[in-house]
């Protein structure tokens, strides 16, 4: 299969726009995808990029090529799936992605009980805020949190996400607390500092009026555990997600505001398992589907009370 390699460099000099940026993806030298891309040409007797000072583009037959070997590239790439994870028993690696927050506090625990159980398992977990290509960086199943799932992966709706604005007793009682939203521009309020929507907030009353309020913030940040840390200084009012504040609001060290008000964000109110197609049937993401059903229904952990124990350990503190 020697053409394969050269199928592939096709294709990424494709998605890379240049052989110079698909060498780097593919960490070989543009010589080498240059040699390719001239021997795929040779063999088919057409030019298949038309090549200028200034970019390449696809001649209608390298058009053609690249539908075909989408496709190809495709189907090889579901046969090694299916060869590799023959059997019923979940093996090999499992690579998961899952955003920064949300993945270390309840993806990781998941790990060492999905390899107890299964010896022949070994996971890694990629935690970014950034998306994920399913394809090209090898991701077995992406946890994210989205309005529009993709449309060329499965995606299946594990646990409804509830978002609050908060702030601290200390902070309500030194500023005053907001009646109306309108009243939010008067406070600090931090946002999530890759949303296009940062300085807007969208709020949604009882009866399904949008609220669009203008705020303001002295810094900002795209963490949303530095947004956490800001509220629980003191420092003012954020849109958090219960998975994040439910213990402080618990221990009443954070309080909700606007309580008749549903934040609006682009993340929107969901969280999917979404994976391609050709891994619908995997024995090792299947097991890992049965896990978080497991462990998101019917009530994920951040709603669950705290423990007695837990509660009486944190009144002495």
């Amino acid at each position: 299969m020697a053409w394969l390699s050269s199928w592939e460099s096709f294709v990424k000099v494709v998605e890379a726009g240049s052989m110079a940026a698909a060498a780097r993806r593919l960490d070989c030298t543009r010589a080498q995808i240059s040699k390719q891309i001239g021997e795929l040409e040779r063999a088919f007797g057409v030019r298949l990029f038309e090549r200028s000072t200034r970019r390449l583009s696809l001649t209608p037959s390298g058009e053609i090529f690249h539908q075909h070997a989408l496709r190809a590239l495709e189907a090889i790439q579901s046969t090694e799936i299916a060869v590799k994870n023959q059997g019923d028993a979940p093996r090999g690696l499992l690579r998961i992605s899952a955003s920064i927050t949300f993945g270390r506090m309840y993806i990781a625990p998941l790990f060492p009980r999905i390899v107890a159980r299964y010896p022949e398992l070994s996971c890694e977990l990629v935690l970014t805020d950034q998306l994920v290509d399913l394809v090209d960086d090898n991701i077995d199943l992406a946890l994210r949190m989205t309005k529009a799932p993709p449309e060329d992966a499965v995606a299946r709706k594990l646990v409804s996400l509830q978002r609050v604005i908060v702030g601290t007793p200390a902070y309500l009682a030194s500023h005053g607390e907001p009646a109306t939203p309108q009243q939010l521009a008067e406070h600090q309020c931090f946002s999530y500092l890759p949303t296009a929507d940062g300085r807007i907030w969208r709020l949604q009353d009882r009866n399904g009026e949008e609220i669009s309020v203008p705020v303001s913030s002295k810094f900002h940040f795209n963490s949303v555990d530095c947004v956490h840390d800001a509220v629980l200084g003191g420092h003012g009012l954020a849109i958090l997600p219960t998975y994040v504040c439910r213990p402080e609001l618990a221990q009443g060290r954070l309080q909700t505001i606007l309580d008749d008000y549903q934040p609006i964000t682009r993340l929107g109110q969901f969280l999917y398992a979404c994976y391609t197609p050709s891994r619908s049937r995997v024995p090792k993401v299947r097991a890992f589907l049965a896990e978080l059903a497991s462990e998101f229904d019917p009530v994920p952990p951040w709603e669950r009370p705290e423990p007695a124990g837990d509660r009486i350990d944190e009144a002495a503190r």
